[in-house]
């Protein structure tokens, strides 16, 4: 019971997914901002804005329904944390695992975006629900591409379970190499998912203010910046265990090393993808995701699905 708590809230649980989160934030902004020669945030900003938010005074809109819009930051780190539990780190076993679970894990990752929706909806201001409705209509484009990228190698290694996924390439390391288009077309879909630019439309600052946030204040919108530093962590955990599952076998202590070390790839990879890229409009985005990574996204599937064929 005490290890099932201590896994849950501490290790790989909520307190090193929310500081590798924070973490994260700090380095993805670091590089974003290096790459643009400016200076960037100091190492501790991520943090200083998290305790800052939290001592403020939670505001609600006079017109909003009080119940969803406190809820729903809640919802979204939980169905975030969960998911990570399904996800191989250090070696080829996640925490919890069955034959299933990658299908749990894509679902428990569509449930942060409709938390957004959800609480700039019921915020029942103008911006908010333009931002909500801009996060549902995103949510339909990038989606399908994400899920069809993740489910190729899973039909390719025979088996819905990460931990299996992750084993199979580890002993067939040969076979990630026609997953390479896989990985690009995910990483894409993980932008729009994160909402990072050039898919950072729900919140554009520039012409709606902070989109579904509009309206939230203090711990409430400390939680949902929290969720989506823990949400770039488990989105590219999942990503280094499907396509980079290298060093499985190498030990607790090597393979979290290399675990931190893929994370942090994928990572300086969205960096640098938001880097050069400017913002799309909501249109050119849904065109993109359906006319090109969509199709693409389907032609890797049929190539492993033909691959699959010639191993067995």
């Amino acid at each position: 019971m005490a290890e099932a708590l201590f896994n849950i809230f501490v290790f790989p649980g909520f307190l090193f997914v929310a500081a590798f989160g924070l973490t994260a934030e700090y380095i993805d902004r670091k590089l974003y901002a290096l790459m643009q020669n400016r200076i960037g945030p100091p190492w501790f900003q991520p943090l200083a804005d998290f305790i800052k938010l939290s001592a403020k005074e939670d505001v609600v809109p006079q017109h909003a329904d009080s119940l969803i819009f406190k809820l729903m930051p809640i919802i979204a780190i939980t169905s975030i944390l969960t998911s990570f539990f399904y996800i191989p780190m250090w070696g080829s076993n996640a925490l919890f695992t069955f034959k299933g679970d990658l299908v749990v894990v894509m679902y428990l990752l569509t449930v942060p975006t409709l938390t957004y929706f959800l609480g700039g909806w019921y915020s029942r201001s103008v911006y908010s629900m333009i931002g909500a409705a801009r996060c549902l209509t995103q949510l339909f484009a990038y989606e399908i591409p994400l899920f069809l990228s993740i489910l190729a190698p899973a039909m390719l290694a025979d088996t819905w379970s990460l931990s299996g996924i992750s084993e199979y390439f580890s002993t067939h390391p040969w076979t990630i190499l026609f997953n390479l288009p896989g990985f690009v077309i995910a990483i894409i879909a993980l932008l729009g998912k994160l909402e990072k630019v050039p898919f950072d439309i729900p919140e554009a600052e520039t012409e709606i203010v902070a989109g579904a946030f509009t309206e939230y204040s203090g711990r409430l919108l400390a939680m949902f910046r929290m969720a989506i530093d823990m949400e770039l962590v488990v989105g590219a955990s999942l990503l280094a265990a499907v396509f980079l599952p290298f060093g499985l076998h190498y030990g607790p202590a090597a393979g979290f090393a290399l675990y931190l070390v893929k994370v942090l790839f994928i990572i300086g990879l969205i960096s640098l993808a938001r880097t050069i890229v400017a913002r799309l409009r909501i249109d050119q985005m849904i065109s993109f995701c359906w006319k090109v990574i969509a199709p693409l996204a389907f032609l890797q599937f049929l190539a492993d699905l033909i691959l699959k064929g010639v191993i067995k």
